[in-house]
Parts: structure tokens; C-alpha cells; sequence
């Protein structure tokens, strides 16, 4: 294309040698010629001259094409960006809003491959646009997530475990803490991250991290920790890598449990597992849910339907969402809690047999409607110290199910129910419930236990209004212990400890202030819950309840989180 522009440019030249030597004998002064254009200089009675003009024209009309062509293939190298915040056309996938109600950014788009590419055409001017911060290193876009978060919490009784809500372990009203009222301020909720988006050879690769300050204070706790400086203790939520190629997903790394229930499809983003609206960092009773490391390897049929297999770290548990041991263990064997079993007051101690398996399917015919069923096989075992001969080994499965769905039922009016059910699985209630007993030879038995959360979530203006309704029951399963005449397991057994049923109604807004692609989001956040535990054996005198009310509010500002919608890969 140049040389054929140098080309036709050169013939014009020696074309205008004679028109210039000839028009210098006929022509008027300087001052005249210049005002004129070269069709008022020649005269109609030359032939020749006429010609030249003629050739002249046609040879600007050529450069001034092959000018236009040539600006219009530099422009179509480069595709248009679109506008931050619209959906991209063609290949990419929808940027979402970045002022989530959610703490996470939307799905990034799709990269831009050959076949992707604007054919070469006459583009205008690309538009000039603002994208959220990020830092691109190499291939590699780099983009912050998170929050700054201020939370109030009152509750009727002293609850006396921070912000997030310990639901097996309210106080009774014939106790010392229930006299007294909770008030609490704390910033610990707020939350930094990043979100790295990659890819190579057809290879989509997403990295997430996320932060907050909810750690353990550690052992023994810090008893001057809110006096003066407030330290709170940093630790890690989530932290994963994720792959895919076609249809098929590898992630590795500490996600949302793949128990946990999905708003849409399998996907492991916080904005697409559904852990309720609650400010609770606890979320809502009856939520099935963990952040648990693991490997997972899943395949898409399209967007409608997906299927998952995890393997995720396993834990033997027997504890109670009370912060001490559930279960009442045989005397001659107690010894082995909080080495061999976690009694939810253990560290990382207990040995596991294998990971828990677990497989989920999930189908969302539209965008209206997703329903999943999902299941785990939980594999413990233990060795007897008190056994003859000594250290004989007991093992048992179980496991669980769970079927959870949401539907639009008219524009912005959403119902869902997250239902679960199954034996040696209490685990995943938030540790409500024990996954087994020991009886008294050592042998393992599983206890049954189910919840659910079922609720609605409906967009008003810019409020979100939300309520959810969420329960837990817990079977009895006892034993006698070697004396043949003492109750171990679980049951009514200690009064007021071991619970049958324990039942959370909430309702809650969240209302966007301001949102804005380039600078993030003002929310403020509204929380009302009435909870109540059930034990199966209540002290002498006591209520057959424990119950608190609880009110929360919270004001938070989350980060502009969207990747640049130009990225692309290669």
C-alpha cells in the first residue's frame, strides 16, 4: 500500500512540471495567481493544458482514497473499548454493576481472540474512558476488591462473642449474661483483596484473594485488646486459583465450600454463592456453608447446566456451635477430644482418614431460575487408647444431601430455599451440630441433623428488602457408657448444652447511597433478628428457650472493583 502511494504521488509531481513552466508566461501577478484554484488559471482554448488538469485531478483524487484507506486500517487494528459499566458487544461476557451489594468484583470478559477481531473497516475515534484501578504486570491484570466497613450491633442479652452471632450458645434467662444488654461497635468486617485475571494458549486463569479482620485473638486471648489500640487480628478468607478451557473448570485452593449454595450456576465468586444479605458475619442460622481448602474439577454444558467434584479438607467433629465439646464422650476415652477429634475448641490437630467428597449439579434454565442438588460422603476414624488389646481402630461413613433453588417470581421479587439433610454432616451447619458420638467400646455413631434457609429478596428503588427464615434440628442419639448405666452421646443428657432445635427470623434492607463505575459505592445497611435455641434437656426452673433479639447497622463503603474491559490475552 506505501509503495503504491509513493508511486502515484511521483506521477503527479512530473505531471505538474510542464503545468507550472507553461502557466508562468500566461499567468497575472503572484498576488492574483494564489487566490484562484487551478481550474480559473488555465485557458479553455489549450487543449493540452486541459489534459494536464484533468490527469492532475484524478491523481489527487487517488491519494486523497488511498490516504482514507490507509487511516481507516490503523484504526481497525485496535478494537473499540466499550464504556465502562455497559455491557461489551460481541465475544464478552456482562460487566455488571461494580456498587454490588456484594463485597466481590463481576465476572471479567471473555478474552479477545483472532476470530473475535473487527474485520478492517472505517472506524470513528474510540471514545475516551474511565476504568477502575488495576495494575497490569506482564499478562496479568491485577485488580483491588473490598470494603470499608463500620458495624453497630445491640443485643438483648450479653451474647458475648463479637459481631458474629453464636446461635447454638445464647444465654438463658436464668443466667448472668441474659441480665445484662450487649452494645458493640467494631470495623472488623471490613475487607481487602485482589482479583488477578490471566490466560495463555486458550487458558482463562482467575486468582482471588480475600482478607478481613476477624481472626482469632489468639491463646490466651489479648484481654487488653479493646482498651486502648483495638489490633484486630488479621486473617484469611478465601484464597483460590481457577482454570478453564471449554467447558472444563480446575480450581484449586480455600473457596466457599462447595456445599455452600450457589445463586447461579457452580461458580466459586462470592457474588455468585448465595450467604445471605445478613450484616452478621455469621451470617443467618441454618446456612450450610464453610471456607474450606480443596481441588475441584467441574464441566459446563453451556451456561444452563454444570457439574462439580470437590474434594475439601475433612475434620472429625463433634462439637456444638457452643464453644465446647457437644457430645457427652465415654469416661475411659474423653481424653482422645481435641487431639484425635475436634470438640470445637481444637486447633489443627485432628487427623483425617480422606478428604470429603463432594458433588454438586446445577441448572439455570434462565436467568430467572437456578435449582442444584448436591451431596458429601464424610469418611471419620479414631483409635481407641482404653481398648483390648489397645488402639483398635473404628471407622464409619456418612454423609448428606441438599436441594437448593431461587426463582424470580415477578420482576425484582426473588423466593429461594436452601434445604439440607443427612447423618454425620452437622459439620457443615456453621458446627451446629456433631457429625457422630463415640460409644462406649469406641465404635462411632453418626447423629442426624438438617436445616434450611428460606427466605425472599426484593429490589425497591435502590433498596434491597430481605427476609429469611432459617432452623436447624438435631437428633438424639445416646448410648450407655461402660458402667451400664450412665447416658453418653447426644440427647437430654447435660441441661441447657445440647441443643434440639435452634430457629433465626430476619429481616434486613441495604440501600445504595451512591455508586459510580470510577469510585465505588456508599451503602447503608439495616438488620433486624429474633433467635431462639431449643435444648433437649433444660436446668431445673429454666425457661424450655433461650432467645435474643438483635438489631444491626452498618455503613460501608466498597471499592470500584470491574476489570478494564479492554483486557485481552493471548
Amino acid at each position: 500500500m506505501n509503495n503504491r502511494f509513493q508511486s502515484v504521488l511521483g506521477c503527479a509531481v512530473a505531471l505538474m512540471l510542464p503545468l507550472v513552466a507553461v502557466a508562468a508566461d500566461d499567468q497575472p501577478a503572484a498576488s492574483d495567481t494564489t487566490s484562484r484554484s487551478i481550474t480559473t488559471t488555465s485557458s479553455p482554448s489549450d487543449p493540452e493544458i486541459q489534459q494536464l488538469k484533468k490527469m492532475l485531478l484524478d491523481q489527487q483524487r487517488q491519494i486523497d482514497e488511498l490516504r482514507t484507506q490507509l487511516a481507516a486500517q490503523r484504526k481497525s487494528a485496535q478494537p473499540e473499548t466499550p464504556e465502562l459499566g455497559a455491557p461489551p458487544a460481541g465475544p464478552h461476557a456482562a460487566i455488571g454493576e461494580v456498587a454490588s451489594i456484594r463485597p466481590v468484583i463481576p465476572l471479567v470478559p471473555k478474552p479477545l481472540t483472532s476470530t473475535t477481531m473487527p474485520a478492517a473497516a472505517a472506524q470513528p475515534a474510540p471514545a475516551e474512558v474511565s476504568v477502575p484501578p488495576h495494575l497490569r504486570i506482564g499478562n496479568a491484570y491485577i485488580t483491588p476488591v473490598g470494603f470499608i466497613d463500620m458495624t453497630s450491633v445491640t443485643r438483648s442479652t450479653n451474647h458475648g462473642s463479637g459481631i458474629g452471632t453464636n446461635f447454638g450458645g445464647i444465654p438463658y434467662d436464668h443466667t448472668q449474661a441474659a441480665s445484662l444488654t450487649e452494645s458493640r461497635l467494631s470495623i472488623q468486617n471490613s475487607r481487602i483483596g485482589a482479583r488477578i485475571d490471566t490466560g495463555f494458549h486458550g487458558y482463562n486463569v482467575l486468582g482471588y484473594w480475600e482478607s478481613d479482620f476477624l481472626g482469632q485473638l489468639g491463646n490466651p486471648p489479648n484481654g487488653a485488646l479493646a482498651v486502648s489500640s483495638n489490633p484486630y487480628v488479621f486473617r484469611l478468607r478465601l484464597y483460590w486459583l481457577d482454570v478453564t478451557k471449554g467447558g472444563w473448570e480446575v480450581l484449586a485452593g480455600q473457596s466457599w465450600s462447595l456445599l455452600t449454595p450457589n445463586r447461579k450456576g457452580v461458580s466459586p465468586l462470592p457474588g455468585d454463592i448465595f450467604f445471605s444479605q445478613d450484616i452478621d458475619v455469621n451470617y443467618q442460622a441454618g446456612l450450610v456453608w464453610g471456607r474450606i481448602p480443596g481441588f475441584r474439577l467441574g464441566y459446563h454444558f453451556g451456561s444452563k447446566a454444570a457439574v462439580m467434584l470437590a474434594l475439601e479438607n475433612s475434620e472429625p467433629y463433634v462439637g456444638g456451635g457452643n464453644g465446647s465439646s457437644a457430645i457427652t464422650a465415654p469416661t475411659a476415652i474423653a481424653g482422645i477430644l481435641g487431639s484425635q477429634v475436634n470438640n470445637g475448641t481444637s486447633v489443627i490437630t485432628a487427623p483425617a482418614l480422606h478428604p470429603d467428597i463432594i458433588l454438586k449439579a446445577a441448572f439455570d434454565p434462565s436467568s430467572k431460575f437456578h435449582i442444584e442438588i448436591a451431596g458429601v460422603e464424610i469418611t471419620n476414624k479414631i483409635s481407641n487408647p482404653a481398648s483390648t488389646p489397645p488402639f483398635q481402630t473404628y471407622t464409619k461413613a456418612g454423609g448428606a444431601a441438599s436441594v437448593n433453588l431461587n426463582f424470580e417470581l415477578f420482576k425484582g421479587f426473588r423466593l429461594l430455599t436452601n434445604n439440607y439433610w443427612g447423618a454425620g454432616g452437622g459439620r457443615y451447619i456453621f458446627g451446629q451440630a456433631p457429625d457422630f458420638i463415640i460409644r462406649s467400646n469406641g465404635d462411632l455413631s453418626l447423629v442426624r441433623a438438617g436445616s434450611t434457609v428460606t427466605g425472599f429478596e426484593a429490589t425497591v428503588g435502590k433498596t434491597l428488602v430481605y427476609g429469611y427464615y432459617g432452623g436447624i434440628y438435631i437428633a438424639k442419639n445416646l448410648a450407655l457408657d461402660a458402667n451400664g448405666k450412665s447416658l453418653i452421646g447426644y440427647g437430654p443428657i447435660a441441661s441447657d448444652g445440647q441443643n434440639r432445635t435452634i430457629q433465626e427470623i430476619t429481616f434486613g434492607t441495604n440501600t445504595t447511597l451512591a455508586k459510580d463505575a470510577k469510585w465505588g459505592a456508599l451503602n447503608l445497611m439495616f438488620q433486624y433478628s429474633y433467635l431462639q435455641r431449643n435444648p433437649w434437656l433444660a436446668a431445673p426452673g429454666a425457661l424450655s428457650n433461650a432467645s435474643l433479639s438483635m438489631g444491626f447497622f452498618n455503613l460501608r463503603y466498597t471499592l470500584p472493583g470491574a476489570p478494564p474491559a479492554h483486557m485481552t490475552f493471548q
